[in-house]
């Protein structure tokens, strides 16, 4: 019988030290293939041992020290001042490598008889060092190299930056839906307490259910789709208690609901403006028809209720939804490419549409074992 070892390489975490030791010896081969065209690969090898530190040095002092404490702060004259201090101190430290290390190596390695190239290298320190020529290849060098680490830096830290911003403001929204639910549910409560209801303790204990799933079930940044919509018919189930026969329910699912993962609370809010914003404003018979549909990844809701009376001059838009502002920026930050909502506001009619594309969880492969 063959064995087949199925070798996974996930939630593999490399420690910080060694991603930036990774990173830069990735540079350092690149830049010595760059400057290989001037001299030779091993020769381009051997000097790039000599200009890299004082590159490293001056990356860090940029990224983890100007940038963070002067510019991030605004504190944009003391940055200026720092960063050409820093230009120039590396600049003249990748001249004297060159003068010292670099140059004659150079001569040595490559037996180079220019009378000009000895003679240049035959000066005072000092002459060298302040050839102007000398000068601008050594700051176009050292800056090639940093500017573009320095970009990928600064283009990280701001992702890094919009997705804590954006996560913040996730979790006030979704914690906004909390309250309001429970606000509104507390109402039917009230409501039925003051009739001396004996269906209290069942809207309580079903209460209950759903506050658990909130609290425990809804940190994640999704869910199991089938999950989410069960907790949506126990509160149907509830807002029945509570209205008994003068509301007209239709609940249809359609489709497969396995293996699909869903933003939590997404399709609570929808669901409480219907009972919130039709059954509460209009006295007789209501109905609320919720329809989901579900094709592959592709899921579709839709939730209708009648519309309570409008005086003929209120305004016809659609009035402070609380909950439905909320949902409708999630979605914005959630799903900004991958979903659409309608919502259509007759006179006699509440639509709510939402198409959106969920993320599907991969099963594992099945494998054959042969003998």
């Amino acid at each position: 019988m063959n064995n087949r070892l199925d070798i996974r390489l996930q939630n593999i975490k490399i420690p910080r030290v060694y991603q930036h030791l990774l990173f830069w010896a990735v540079v350092y081969i690149l830049v010595a293939v760059l400057y290989s065209v001037q001299t030779n690969f091993w020769v381009s090898l051997h000097n790039n041992l000599y200009f890299m530190p004082v590159q490293i040095v001056y990356y860090y002092a940029i990224a983890y020290w100007v940038i963070p404490k002067y510019l991030f702060v605004k504190q944009y004259l003391k940055f200026g001042l720092l960063l050409l201090l820093l230009v120039i101190v590396s600049l003249l430290l990748t001249r004297a490598v060159a003068i010292l290390f670099v140059n004659p190596h150079i001569v040595k390695a490559l037996n180079v008889d220019n009378p000009e190239i000895l003679k240049f290298n035959s000066q005072p320190f000092l002459v060298q060092l302040a050839d102007k020529q000398s000068m601008v290849n050594a700051l176009k060098g050292v800056n090639l190299i940093i500017g573009f680490v320095l970009a990928i830096k600064l283009f990280k830290m701001w992702y890094e930056r919009k997705q804590a911003a954006l996560e913040a403001e996730l979790s006030a929204l979704k914690a906004q839906v909390h309250p309001h639910f429970l606000f509104n549910t507390l109402n039917n409560l009230y409501a039925l307490s003051l009739d001396g209801s004996p269906k209290s303790p069942q809207l309580i204990l079903g209460l209950s259910d759903i506050l658990r799933y909130m609290l425990y079930e809804c940190n994640a940044d999704e869910v199991h789709l089938e999950r989410e919509i069960f907790m949506m018919q126990q509160y149907v189930k509830l807002e029945k208690v509570r209205y008994e026969d003068r509301i007209d329910i239709n609940f249809t699912i359609k489709g497969d609901l396995t293996n699909k993962l869903i933003a939590p609370l997404l399709i609570l809010p929808f669901i409480e403006n219907a009972f919130k914003h039709g059954t509460s404003e209009k006295t007789g018979q209501v109905w609320i028809n919720i329809d989901i549909n579900v094709t592959g990844n592709h899921f579709k809701l839709k939730v209708a209720n009648n519309n309570p009376e409008r005086e003929p001059d209120s305004d016809q838009t659609v009035p402070g939804h609380i909950g439905l502002k909320n949902v409708m920026k999630r979605l914005e930050l959630l799903y900004p490419a991958t979903s659409k909502l309608k919502i259509m506001n007759e006179d006699d009619t509440f639509l709510i549409v939402l198409d959106m594309d969920l993320n599907v969880i991969k099963q594992p492969e099945t494998k054959l074992v042969t003998a």
